[in-house]
């Protein structure tokens, strides 16, 4: 049994030592199994149907230039389940929590994908945001249909966007020769990624935000916001056509650094 004066208080110098000593192996343990409380620098950016990696050029510039550490994924639009691979293979590469960021079909993509431990919160880019056993297919036909829809019958599993109503319903806010080179390199969408349901939908245990397009011809305003207040997304609304992380890269890399400044808080 120890006396009096062998007991040691933390008021003592050695006791204050082994006190902060402790106090910063909890702290360094707490935020690495809580990174959605540390700061958040990396971002991860995916493309939808119909388009490719270089339309987040503008917002990846911007968020480079103030210190973030961004990725964006080539996925192939083929397959849900092998875009969800390409994304966790990019996840698997950060180090710290992450911002996954979704345009159009990558919003299905993010939020099958994103039920992932390193991801602190996700992003909706004029997107899909799927419950569990939806598909892009069975989103599309809960809506009216589009008589004027410019997706093109199947070829060999593949769907094309009509190059000659590309510029009208999918980027009506670019210059015609942006659009025009866009509809030529269109990366086609592939049925399996079209009919795929999700499985566990990553925005009913993450944070989440929401821009919505006003002008969107391919996903009807509507339909976004209802997705986004079903997820219980922060929204902001920008006056845009579905590419609005092209033609205002401003605005919509600011709601992403906001969502990485919101959970970080």
């Amino acid at each position: 049994m120890k006396s009096k004066t062998q007991t040691k208080h933390y008021g003592t110098t050695q006791g204050k030592g082994v006190f902060l000593g402790m106090l910063a192996i909890f702290l360094t343990s707490f935020f690495i199994t809580n990174p959605a409380i540390a700061q958040v620098k990396n971002i991860v950016l995916v493309h939808g149907a119909w388009g490719d990696v270089s339309g987040w050029e503008g917002v990846y510039k911007i968020l480079n230039a103030k210190g973030y550490h961004v990725d964006v994924v080539s996925n192939s639009d083929l397959s849900l389940a092998d875009d969800v691979a390409s994304v966790k293979a990019v996840l698997a590469r950060q180090k710290g929590p992450v911002i996954l960021v979704g345009h159009s079909y990558g919003g299905a993509v993010i939020t099958e994908a994103g039920d992932t431990s390193s991801v602190a919160a996700l992003v909706y880019v004029s997107a899909f945001a799927p419950d569990a056993g939806e598909s892009l297919l069975s989103l599309q036909k809960a809506g009216p249909p589009n008589p004027e829809s410019g997706i093109m019958p199947p070829v060999r599993g593949l769907l094309w966007y009509d190059m000659a109503k590309y510029y009208k319903d999918f980027c009506p806010d670019l210059s015609p020769a942006q659009a025009d080179f866009m509809a030529h390199s269109q990366t086609p969408l592939g049925i399996a990624a079209a009919v795929t349901p999700i499985s566990v939908p990553a925005w009913k245990t993450r944070p989440s935000w929401f821009i919505v397009s006003t002008e969107d011809r391919m996903i009807p305003p509507d339909a976004e916001r209802f997705m986004a207040k079903r997820a219980g997304s922060k929204v902001t609304e920008i006056k845009a056509s579905h590419v609005a992380f092209i033609s205002h890269p401003k605005e919509v890399a600011a709601v992403i650094e906001a969502a990485a400044n919101g959970v970080a808080k």
